[in-house]
Protein backbone atom coordinates (compact mmCIF):
# COMPACT_ATOMS: atom_id res chain seq x y z
CA UNK A 1 0.00 0.00 0.00
CA UNK A 2 1.19 3.91 -0.74
CA UNK A 3 0.36 6.61 0.83
CA UNK A 4 0.27 10.08 -0.37
CA UNK A 5 0.53 13.15 0.70
CA UNK A 6 -1.34 16.14 -0.22
CA UNK A 7 -0.90 19.99 0.08
CA UNK A 8 -4.10 21.07 2.35
CA UNK A 9 -5.45 24.67 1.87
CA UNK A 10 -3.11 27.58 1.39
CA UNK A 11 -3.90 30.28 4.22
CA UNK A 12 -0.37 31.30 3.72
CA UNK A 13 -1.54 34.65 2.31
CA UNK A 14 -3.69 35.26 5.40
CA UNK A 15 -1.12 34.77 8.21
CA UNK A 16 0.24 38.18 9.03
CA UNK A 17 2.22 36.68 11.90
CA UNK A 18 4.71 34.55 11.80
CA UNK A 19 6.53 34.28 15.10
CA UNK A 20 9.75 32.85 14.07
CA UNK A 21 10.95 30.26 17.46
CA UNK A 22 13.94 28.10 18.15
CA UNK A 23 13.97 24.73 19.63
CA UNK A 24 15.16 26.48 22.93
CA UNK A 25 11.66 28.19 22.82
CA UNK A 26 9.84 24.53 23.00
CA UNK A 27 12.07 22.85 25.80
CA UNK A 28 9.72 21.07 27.96
CA UNK A 29 6.74 21.25 25.62
CA UNK A 30 4.68 18.15 24.40
CA UNK A 31 4.45 18.55 20.36
CA UNK A 32 1.59 16.38 18.33
CA UNK A 33 3.79 15.97 15.28
CA UNK A 34 1.98 14.73 11.79
CA UNK A 35 4.61 12.18 11.21
CA UNK A 36 3.67 11.69 7.13
CA UNK A 37 4.11 15.37 7.02
CA UNK A 38 7.23 15.30 8.26
CA UNK A 39 8.46 11.25 6.75
CA UNK A 40 7.37 13.16 3.59
CA UNK A 41 9.65 15.86 4.38
CA UNK A 42 12.71 14.11 5.08
CA UNK A 43 11.85 11.75 2.00
CA UNK A 44 11.67 15.00 -0.77
CA UNK A 45 14.89 17.04 1.30
CA UNK A 46 17.26 13.90 2.25
CA UNK A 47 18.37 12.75 -1.64
CA UNK A 48 21.64 11.73 -3.12
CA UNK A 49 22.80 14.09 -6.25
CA UNK A 50 20.88 12.96 -8.32
CA UNK A 51 18.22 12.90 -6.37
CA UNK A 52 17.95 9.05 -5.69
CA UNK A 53 16.71 8.57 -1.77
CA UNK A 54 19.19 7.14 0.44
CA UNK A 55 18.82 3.51 0.68
CA UNK A 56 20.38 0.29 2.40
CA UNK A 57 22.26 -2.45 0.73
CA UNK A 58 19.25 -4.39 0.32
CA UNK A 59 17.30 -1.51 -1.14
CA UNK A 60 15.18 -0.11 1.53
CA UNK A 61 14.67 3.27 1.20
CA UNK A 62 16.36 4.93 4.64
CA UNK A 63 15.65 8.78 3.75
CA UNK A 64 12.78 9.24 5.96
CA UNK A 65 14.65 6.95 9.15
CA UNK A 66 17.55 9.23 8.39
CA UNK A 67 15.40 11.93 8.80
CA UNK A 68 13.56 10.45 11.49
CA UNK A 69 16.14 9.87 13.71
CA UNK A 70 18.19 13.13 13.65
CA UNK A 71 15.35 14.84 13.82
CA UNK A 72 14.44 13.87 16.80
CA UNK A 73 17.40 13.66 18.17
CA UNK A 74 17.87 17.13 17.86
CA UNK A 75 14.60 17.57 19.96
CA UNK A 76 15.32 15.32 22.28
CA UNK A 77 18.64 17.45 23.26
CA UNK A 78 16.74 20.65 24.01
CA UNK A 79 14.28 18.45 26.13
CA UNK A 80 11.58 18.68 23.10
CA UNK A 81 8.64 16.00 23.49
CA UNK A 82 7.69 15.02 20.10
CA UNK A 83 4.34 12.90 20.16
CA UNK A 84 4.47 11.42 16.33
CA UNK A 85 0.93 10.55 14.90
CA UNK A 86 0.35 8.56 11.99
CA UNK A 87 -2.92 8.47 9.51
CA UNK A 88 -5.82 6.26 9.58
CA UNK A 89 -7.87 6.34 6.79
CA UNK A 90 -8.57 9.04 4.52
CA UNK A 91 -12.02 10.60 4.51
CA UNK A 92 -13.78 9.29 1.40
CA UNK A 93 -14.15 13.25 0.08
CA UNK A 94 -10.04 13.09 -0.10
CA UNK A 95 -10.14 9.90 -2.39
CA UNK A 96 -10.26 12.03 -5.37
CA UNK A 97 -7.35 14.31 -4.60
CA UNK A 98 -5.29 11.20 -3.32
CA UNK A 99 -6.08 9.60 -7.06
CA UNK A 100 -4.84 13.12 -8.30
CA UNK A 101 -2.00 13.37 -6.15
CA UNK A 102 -0.88 9.40 -7.72
CA UNK A 103 -1.04 10.66 -11.29
CA UNK A 104 1.40 13.81 -10.49
CA UNK A 105 3.63 11.33 -8.52
CA UNK A 106 3.55 8.60 -11.49
CA UNK A 107 4.01 11.13 -13.90
CA UNK A 108 7.30 12.80 -12.26
CA UNK A 109 8.86 9.03 -11.36
CA UNK A 110 8.33 9.19 -15.13
CA UNK A 111 9.91 12.84 -15.91
CA UNK A 112 12.93 11.29 -13.72
CA UNK A 113 14.35 8.37 -15.84
CA UNK A 114 13.89 10.74 -19.02
CA UNK A 115 16.35 13.37 -16.85
CA UNK A 116 18.93 10.68 -14.94
CA UNK A 117 19.19 9.34 -19.05
CA UNK A 118 20.00 12.80 -20.67
CA UNK A 119 22.12 13.64 -17.31
CA UNK A 120 20.24 16.83 -16.37
CA UNK A 121 20.81 15.82 -12.44
CA UNK A 122 19.28 19.24 -11.44
CA UNK A 123 16.20 18.29 -13.20
CA UNK A 124 16.66 14.79 -11.76
CA UNK A 125 16.63 15.60 -8.46
CA UNK A 126 13.18 18.23 -8.64
CA UNK A 127 11.23 14.84 -10.17
CA UNK A 128 13.09 12.52 -7.69
CA UNK A 129 11.34 14.83 -4.88
CA UNK A 130 8.08 15.34 -6.44
CA UNK A 131 7.72 11.52 -6.92
CA UNK A 132 8.24 10.80 -3.09
CA UNK A 133 5.98 7.98 -1.34
CA UNK A 134 5.75 6.29 1.53
CA UNK A 135 4.76 2.45 1.70
CA UNK A 136 3.31 0.33 4.35
CA UNK A 137 7.19 -1.21 5.38
CA UNK A 138 8.61 2.52 5.34
CA UNK A 139 5.82 3.33 7.80
CA UNK A 140 6.33 0.70 9.93
CA UNK A 141 9.98 0.90 10.13
CA UNK A 142 9.10 4.83 11.32
CA UNK A 143 7.10 3.20 14.03
CA UNK A 144 9.75 0.46 15.16
CA UNK A 145 12.19 3.21 15.47
CA UNK A 146 10.40 5.33 17.62
CA UNK A 147 9.51 2.66 19.89
CA UNK A 148 13.06 1.88 20.21
CA UNK A 149 14.06 5.82 21.18
CA UNK A 150 11.28 5.05 23.52
CA UNK A 151 9.16 7.92 22.20
CA UNK A 152 5.21 7.46 22.08
CA UNK A 153 2.89 7.60 18.71
CA UNK A 154 -0.44 7.45 18.18
CA UNK A 155 -2.18 5.69 15.17
CA UNK A 156 -4.86 8.49 13.94
CA UNK A 157 -8.22 6.52 13.01
CA UNK A 158 -8.36 8.94 9.88
CA UNK A 159 -6.04 11.95 9.53
CA UNK A 160 -3.30 12.35 11.71
CA UNK A 161 -3.62 16.08 10.94
CA UNK A 162 -6.85 16.24 12.97
CA UNK A 163 -5.73 13.95 15.34
CA UNK A 164 -2.40 16.11 16.20
CA UNK A 165 -5.13 19.34 16.41
CA UNK A 166 -7.33 17.33 18.69
CA UNK A 167 -4.83 16.44 21.07
CA UNK A 168 -3.71 20.15 21.36
CA UNK A 169 -7.15 20.85 21.50
CA UNK A 170 -7.47 19.01 24.22
CA UNK A 171 -4.44 19.81 26.43
CA UNK A 172 -2.13 16.29 25.63
CA UNK A 173 0.08 18.65 23.66
CA UNK A 174 1.47 22.22 23.52
CA UNK A 175 0.67 22.35 19.34
CA UNK A 176 0.34 20.47 16.61
CA UNK A 177 3.00 20.34 14.21
CA UNK A 178 2.84 20.17 10.55
CA UNK A 179 3.83 22.20 7.38
CA UNK A 180 0.06 22.39 6.29
CA UNK A 181 -2.50 24.63 7.45
CA UNK A 182 -5.44 22.79 7.82
CA UNK A 183 -4.26 21.97 11.71
CA UNK A 184 -5.64 25.94 11.80
CA UNK A 185 -9.13 24.71 10.27
CA UNK A 186 -9.28 21.34 12.51
CA UNK A 187 -8.62 24.03 15.64
CA UNK A 188 -5.47 23.77 16.52
CA UNK A 189 -4.78 26.70 19.31
CA UNK A 190 -0.83 26.43 17.99
CA UNK A 191 0.53 25.52 15.03
CA UNK A 192 4.51 24.69 14.63
CA UNK A 193 5.74 24.97 10.90
CA UNK A 194 9.06 24.63 9.41
CA UNK A 195 10.28 21.89 12.33
CA UNK A 196 11.23 19.32 10.09
CA UNK A 197 12.91 21.40 7.36
CA UNK A 198 14.63 23.86 9.72
CA UNK A 199 17.92 24.96 8.01
CA UNK A 200 19.98 26.06 5.00
CA UNK A 201 17.72 24.72 2.33
CA UNK A 202 18.03 25.76 -1.44
CA UNK A 203 15.58 26.80 -3.28
CA UNK A 204 14.04 24.68 -5.75
CA UNK A 205 15.76 25.10 -9.96
CA UNK A 206 17.83 28.04 -8.32
CA UNK A 207 21.43 28.16 -7.18
CA UNK A 208 19.56 30.03 -3.99
CA UNK A 209 19.92 29.27 -0.42
CA UNK A 210 17.86 30.65 2.40
CA UNK A 211 17.79 29.89 6.10
CA UNK A 212 14.17 28.41 7.27
CA UNK A 213 13.62 28.92 10.91
CA UNK A 214 10.75 27.09 12.55
CA UNK A 215 7.83 29.14 12.87
CA UNK A 216 4.59 29.68 15.74
CA UNK A 217 1.05 30.37 14.30
CA UNK A 218 -1.58 31.27 17.06
CA UNK A 219 -5.30 30.68 15.73
CA UNK A 220 -6.66 32.55 18.10
CA UNK A 221 -4.31 35.68 16.76
CA UNK A 222 -5.18 34.99 12.99
CA UNK A 223 -8.96 35.01 14.28
CA UNK A 224 -8.92 37.86 15.88
CA UNK A 225 -6.70 39.87 13.17
CA UNK A 226 -9.65 39.25 10.79
CA UNK A 227 -12.88 39.17 13.19
CA UNK A 228 -13.48 36.01 11.98
CA UNK A 229 -15.18 32.48 14.09
CA UNK A 230 -13.62 28.81 13.39
CA UNK A 231 -16.33 28.38 11.20
CA UNK A 232 -15.87 31.25 8.80
CA UNK A 233 -11.84 30.84 8.35
CA UNK A 234 -12.99 26.87 7.28
CA UNK A 235 -15.93 28.64 4.85
CA UNK A 236 -12.91 30.38 3.67
CA UNK A 237 -10.84 27.37 3.00
CA UNK A 238 -13.44 25.82 1.22
CA UNK A 239 -12.84 28.87 -1.09
CA UNK A 240 -9.37 28.73 -1.32
CA UNK A 241 -9.41 24.82 -2.09
CA UNK A 242 -8.78 21.95 0.57
CA UNK A 243 -7.88 17.90 0.45
CA UNK A 244 -12.07 17.93 0.10
CA UNK A 245 -12.44 20.18 -2.55
CA UNK A 246 -8.68 20.18 -3.63
CA UNK A 247 -9.92 22.24 -6.99
CA UNK A 248 -11.29 25.44 -4.67
CA UNK A 249 -13.29 28.26 -6.60
CA UNK A 250 -11.06 29.22 -9.53
CA UNK A 251 -10.15 33.03 -9.57
CA UNK A 252 -10.68 33.47 -6.15
CA UNK A 253 -7.75 34.23 -3.66
CA UNK A 254 -7.23 35.07 -0.22
CA UNK A 255 -8.06 38.21 0.16
CA UNK A 256 -11.00 37.91 -1.64
CA UNK A 257 -12.32 34.69 0.24
CA UNK A 258 -11.93 36.77 3.48
CA UNK A 259 -14.12 39.74 1.98
CA UNK A 260 -17.03 37.54 0.75
CA UNK A 261 -16.91 35.92 3.94
CA UNK A 262 -16.90 39.44 5.75
CA UNK A 263 -19.73 40.18 3.88
CA UNK A 264 -21.88 37.67 3.95
CA UNK A 265 -21.13 35.56 7.06
CA UNK A 266 -20.68 32.25 5.62
CA UNK A 267 -20.24 30.21 2.01
CA UNK A 268 -23.81 29.36 1.24
CA UNK A 269 -24.98 32.95 1.65
CA UNK A 270 -22.78 34.36 -0.74
CA UNK A 271 -25.28 35.31 -3.63
CA UNK A 272 -22.27 35.73 -6.49
CA UNK A 273 -21.14 31.69 -6.38
CA UNK A 274 -24.69 30.52 -5.44
CA UNK A 275 -24.49 28.17 -8.48
CA UNK A 276 -21.07 27.19 -8.35
CA UNK A 277 -21.13 26.29 -3.97
CA UNK A 278 -24.57 24.03 -4.58
CA UNK A 279 -22.04 21.77 -6.76
CA UNK A 280 -20.07 20.74 -3.55
CA UNK A 281 -20.99 18.97 -0.15
CA UNK A 282 -19.21 22.31 1.82
CA UNK A 283 -21.22 21.13 4.33
CA UNK A 284 -20.05 17.35 4.80
CA UNK A 285 -16.39 19.15 4.41
CA UNK A 286 -17.26 21.27 7.19
CA UNK A 287 -17.82 18.48 9.10
CA UNK A 288 -14.64 16.83 8.20
CA UNK A 289 -12.87 19.93 10.24
CA UNK A 290 -15.82 20.82 13.03
CA UNK A 291 -15.99 16.53 13.87
CA UNK A 292 -13.16 14.88 12.68
CA UNK A 293 -13.00 11.02 13.77
CA UNK A 294 -10.35 11.50 16.58
CA UNK A 295 -9.68 9.28 19.67
CA UNK A 296 -8.88 10.23 23.26
CA UNK A 297 -5.55 8.56 24.33
CA UNK A 298 -4.07 7.41 27.77
CA UNK A 299 -1.52 10.22 28.62
CA UNK A 300 1.79 9.43 26.48
CA UNK A 301 4.54 8.11 28.11
CA UNK A 302 8.68 9.23 27.10
CA UNK A 303 10.90 6.17 27.92
CA UNK A 304 14.75 6.03 28.27
CA UNK A 305 16.39 5.62 24.80
CA UNK A 306 17.14 2.00 23.87
CA UNK A 307 20.80 1.98 22.74
CA UNK A 308 21.14 -1.27 21.67
CA UNK A 309 18.12 -1.47 20.02
CA UNK A 310 18.65 1.43 17.97
CA UNK A 311 22.45 0.94 16.50
CA UNK A 312 20.86 -2.78 15.84
CA UNK A 313 17.77 -1.35 13.76
CA UNK A 314 19.58 1.94 12.31
CA UNK A 315 23.00 -0.03 11.82
CA UNK A 316 22.71 -3.40 11.30
CA UNK A 317 19.71 -3.91 9.38
CA UNK A 318 19.89 -0.44 7.57
CA UNK A 319 23.45 0.47 6.98
CA UNK A 320 23.71 3.55 9.23
CA UNK A 321 26.85 4.72 9.99
CA UNK A 322 27.90 3.34 13.78
CA UNK A 323 29.90 6.13 14.99
CA UNK A 324 26.71 8.52 13.44
CA UNK A 325 24.05 6.57 15.34
CA UNK A 326 26.60 6.66 18.83
CA UNK A 327 27.42 10.05 18.87
CA UNK A 328 23.77 10.87 18.18
CA UNK A 329 22.66 9.00 21.26
CA UNK A 330 25.75 9.81 23.42
CA UNK A 331 24.17 14.01 23.21
CA UNK A 332 20.79 12.94 24.65
CA UNK A 333 22.51 10.64 27.31
CA UNK A 334 24.71 13.31 28.30
CA UNK A 335 21.57 15.40 28.41
CA UNK A 336 19.95 13.24 30.98
CA UNK A 337 23.28 12.36 33.08
CA UNK A 338 23.87 16.44 33.58
CA UNK A 339 19.86 16.62 35.04
CA UNK A 340 20.45 13.83 37.36
CA UNK A 341 23.29 15.18 38.67
CA UNK A 342 21.60 18.48 39.04
CA UNK A 343 19.01 16.72 41.17
CA UNK A 344 21.78 14.64 43.21
CA UNK A 345 22.75 17.89 44.59
CA UNK A 346 19.50 18.90 45.51
CA UNK A 347 19.21 15.19 47.96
Amino acid sequence: MHYTYSMGVDLAPLIKQKNKITLDDLAGKILAIDAYNSLYQFLTIIRGEGGEPLMDSHGNVTSHLSGLFYRTINMLEKNVKPLYVFDGRSPELKKKEIMRREELKKNAREMYEVAVARGDTESARKYASMSAHLNTTMVQDAKSLLDAMGLPWVQAPSEGEAEASYLAMKGFAWAAVSQDYDSLLFGAPRLVRNLAISGRRKLPGKNIYVDIHPELIELSSLLSNYSLTREQLIDIGILLGTDFNPEGFRGIGAATAVKYIKKYGSLEKITELKDRIQQIDYQAIREIFLKPEVKDIDPPVWKQLDKDMVIHFLCDIHDFSKDRVLSAIQRVESIGKAASSTLEKWF
